[in-house]
C-alpha cells in the first residue's frame, strides 16, 4: 500500500532496515539524491522546507519524494492573463515545490504525477490558512518541463525552467 507522509528520520532511516531506508535512493539526479540522503531532515529540522516521501507500507522504502516551503513572485513575472486578475502588490505569495524525484527502480509507474498532484492538493488546502496565489516549481531538464506543462503549469515569461500554476487552477481540477 502507497502512503506519502511527512519525512520521518525514525521511520524512514531504520538502521536495521538498512536496505529499506532513504540512503538507498537513487532518481538519476546527483542533486536530488543527495538532497533526500543528506539534507532533508536538516531543512525539516531548520523549518527551510517540508519534505513528503511516498513510500510502499509496511516497509516504509522511500519511493519518492517532494518538498514544499514558502515563496514569493514578483507580479511582473507572471503572465498578463494571470498578473491582471490579481492585485497589483510587488510580491505575491506562493509555494515553491522545490524538488520532486522519484527512485530509479520506481520511475515510469505514475508514482511522479501521483506525488505532483498530492503536493497541488497540499497546496490548495495549505492556501486556505495561509495565503498563496501559485504553487512554483523550478524544473531541472525539458522533461520536467513537459511534465509539469501535462499538469497545466504555464512558464513564466522571462524564465522557461520556471513554471507555476495558479492555486484557483488546482481547486478547478477538484484535488
Amino acid at each position: 500500500m502507497l502512503s506519502i507522509e511527512l519525512l520521518d528520520s525514525k521511520k524512514h532511516d531504520s538502521p536495521e532496515e538498512r536496505l529499506r531506508q532513504r540512503t538507498t535512493f537513487k532518481c538519476g539526479v546527483d542533486s536530488l539524491d543527495d538532497y533526500i540522503k543528506t539534507r532533508a531532515s536538516q531543512e525539516l529540522k531548520k523549518r527551510v522546507s517540508t519534505p513528503y516521501v511516498l513510500t510502499d507500507l509496511p516497509e516504509r522504502q522511500v519511493l519518492g519524494y517532494y518538498c514544499l516551503s514558502s515563496y514569493s513572485i514578483a507580479s511582473i513575472e507572471l503572465d498578463e492573463s494571470t498578473a491582471k486578475k490579481l492585485p497589483r502588490y510587488p510580491l505575491l505569495p506562493a509555494i515553491l515545490l522545490g524538488r520532486l524525484a522519484v527512485d530509479s527502480r520506481y520511475q515510469g509507474k505514475g508514482y511522479g504525477g501521483f506525488l505532483l498532484l498530492d503536493a497541488m492538493k497540499r497546496c490548495l488546502e495549505l492556501s486556505t490558512q495561509l495565503a498563496a496565489v501559485a504553487m512554483v516549481v523550478e524544473a531541472i531538464g525539458q522533461g520536467a518541463v513537459s511534465f509539469y506543462k501535462d499538469y497545466g503549469f504555464i512558464e513564466f515569461p522571462d524564465d522557461p525552467m520556471k513554471l507555476y500554476i495558479s492555486i484557483v487552477e488546482c481547486e478547478k481540477l477538484g484535488l
